[in-house]
């Protein structure tokens, strides 16, 4: 039987002794210690001892002490008493455990005193009820946010998505509660719109999946950054096509409402450069790489320093096999222009796959054919596993409902890259994963629509990491 003691001369200290009347274990014996007799109801004489005392009397507590008490608990209005009352059970217990309701400045160098900061608490709790603000388990656990819970609202690109296709990594979705009732997760529940999720994982983790939940349309290229990249290799690219490549990226650059940063490697051309300023507006800035660096470590250093969301490039850079695999290791969207018009593209395609990858980054999808005024249409090819396209197909259409933006499902019995070579114009979003960083030569006589995304290399292009 473990033997607690709870010195109790205040408000605070009497509701916690009638909590603990309520939840109470078997397994512990309380001594609870008042300067004037309070009555409870409900009380198990086995388990509680009521003295009436006063505890900053060290002759009297110490007749007290000569049990073996576990842990102390005290909670009194008067700081002096709480002092001196520290003081004696220290003259005669060294070590043991005291638990403290500090409503003051109070400090002790003992580690075995653990001062719990009422105001704190207090503002801590308020702090809950602000929307917008994660709630934090502050005692359970560590108490330093590795346990959250987030209400998912109705906008948020985490609507509708079953939990299977969510990459978790450091952290986990461990209970989602729907209408005051507790749903236990599994790969194929789908989150609803107010749910509330409990989260549990690395409190820094969490604090960025707080903010993916709560993220609506109109933010990309966040979360991945925040401007927007053009990369020109005057070594690859005639002269013609870098003007070309400069317009309609300050075009999308217009459309997103990002800084535009336009980097020029291998300089070879004063009149490019000339015209490339000319373009330049405030929110554009120009830079020059003279020096011959690592093109690999020049690119990801510019991506942080520049924290980038968006790179634009050309078709002939995505072409080459090295520039392909220092993309995809910056894990940002890439936006592929080919030769055709930007101004004139009316529809984002997509072309489904045995995995779900487009699941994963719907959110994205949506965000940029908002900010853009596409249409979005995707490609069903009936020949192959409908299973998982299936699941993909309702989840595009419960966001068209939640983004007020319509959809088309195109069932194809034919390969749908033959079927649009014959569009006129469109923008093929697909996932960037590792599969697209092999040679193209791999990927001849595949099935797999992702890896001869080249085929359609004479659209437009994004690829977003998964």
């Amino acid at each position: 039987m473990k033997k607690i003691l709870v010195i109790s001369d205040s408000i605070v200290g009497n509701h916690f002794i009638k909590r603990i009347i309520q939840t109470h274990t078997s397994e512990n014996i309380y001594y609870v210690v008042q300067m004037k007799k309070n009555e409870y109801k409900d009380v198990n004489t086995t388990r509680f001892k009521f003295y009436e005392f006063d505890p900053t009397s060290l002759y009297k507590i110490s007749n007290l002490l000569k049990m073996e008490f576990i842990q102390v608990f005290i909670a009194m209005d008067n700081l002096a008493d709480i002092e001196n009352t520290i003081k004696n059970i220290r003259t005669i217990k060294k070590q043991l455990r005291i638990i403290v309701l500090n409503t003051w400045k109070l400090e002790n160098e003992d580690s075995n005193v653990v001062l719990i900061n009422s105001n704190e608490i207090l503002a801590s709790r308020l702090l809950d009820y602000l929307p917008n603000v994660p709630v934090i388990a502050h005692n359970v656990g560590m108490g330093e946010g590795e346990i959250m819970e987030v209400l998912v609202p109705f906008g948020s690109s985490f609507v509708y998505k079953h939990i299977g296709v969510i990459e978790q990594k450091n952290w986990r979705i461990v209970a989602i509660y729907r209408n005051r009732k507790l749903i236990m997760p599994s790969r194929r529940r789908m989150i609803q719109p107010n749910d509330l999720l409990l989260l549990v994982g690395e409190p820094e983790v969490l604090k960025s999946v707080y903010r993916a939940i709560k993220r609506e349309l109109g933010q990309f290229p966040e979360p991945f950054g925040s401007d927007i990249y053009l990369y020109i290799d005057m070594s690859l690219m005639k002269v013609s096509k870098i003007k070309d490549l400069v317009k309609k990226a300050i075009f999308a650059h217009q459309q997103f409402k990002h800084n535009l940063i336009i980097k020029v490697v291998n300089p070879s051309n004063i009149d490019i450069l000339a015209f490339i300023k000319e373009h330049a507006s405030k929110n554009v800035l120009i830079d020059i790489e003279y020096d011959k660096k690592n093109l690999g470590i020049a690119f990801h250093y510019d991506m942080k320093y520049y924290h980038v969301g968006l790179v634009i490039v050309s078709r002939e850079l995505f072409a080459d096999f090295q520039m392909r695999k220092i993309f995809y290791e910056a894990h940002i969207p890439i936006l592929k222009l080919s030769e055709k018009s930007v101004t004139s593209v009316k529809e984002s395609v997509l072309i489904l796959s045995d995995n779900r990858d487009l699941e994963k980054i719907s959110a994205t999808i949506f965000d940029i054919s908002e900010q853009m005024g596409f249409n979005v249409e995707l490609y069903n090819y009936l020949n192959e596993h409908q299973d998982a396209k299936e699941q993909v197909i309702e989840h595009y259409y419960n966001l068209s409902s939640i983004f007020s933006k319509s959809i088309k499902v195109n069932k194809e019995s034919e390969n749908p890259i033959r079927k649009l070579r014959k569009k006129e114009n469109f923008i093929h979003i697909l996932p960037f994963t590792e599969k697209l960083t092999t040679r193209r030569i791999y990927s001849l006589f595949s099935t797999d629509n992702e890896k001869l995304y080249y085929k359609l290399d004479n659209y437009h292009q994004i690829f977003i990491p998964v």
